[in-house]
């Protein structure tokens, strides 16, 4: 079997806006919520929200407990270039508690190694203070020998 490791590759610390219910549709309760700032924040990279295009339309459980996340933005590195980072996942809203998978796409040549990274992140919300902060992780894929 292949296996995985994960490499931690630093921090994102998101400011959520509103909280906008959209109401029941086909795929449960439609939540968008506004991600008004972001940093990332790591030893390779370090980057801010570039644009006010960031936002979760998430999906959220007929109990209200779960949300299906669909979060997307566009960072901007301290150096100018301009990273898209895209994620699903799923919150724990009882908790505070997420997990989920980034991808990432940038046309820099610095940053063109982040187009070959799955990502994951565990993430903490206080939803008093409207901040979440994601501990994100590089997935390092390995062969097994002999498996096939």
């Amino acid at each position: 079997m292949a296996t995985a490791d994960l490499v931690e590759m630093g921090l994102i610390d998101v400011k959520l806006g509103d909280f906008i219910e959209i109401g029941e549709g086909p795929k449960g309760t439609r939540l968008v919520v506004d991600v008004l700032e972001v940093t990332l924040t790591s030893d390779k990279v370090n980057a801010s929200l570039a644009t006010n295009d960031g936002a979760d339309w998430g999906t959220v459980s007929e109990d209200g407990t779960i949300m299906s996340l669909d979060v997307r933005f566009t960072l901007k590195t301290d150096d100018g270039a301009f990273i898209y980072v895209e994620y699903g996942g799923r919150a724990n809203l009882n908790k505070g508690l997420a997990a989920t998978a980034p991808t990432f796409q940038t046309g820099s040549e610095k940053y063109k190694w982040l187009n070959t990274v799955q990502a994951v992140a565990a993430g903490q919300v206080n939803f008093d203070t409207k901040q979440l902060i994601y501990r994100l992780y590089e997935v390092k894929v390995a062969p097994e020998e002999g498996l096939v």
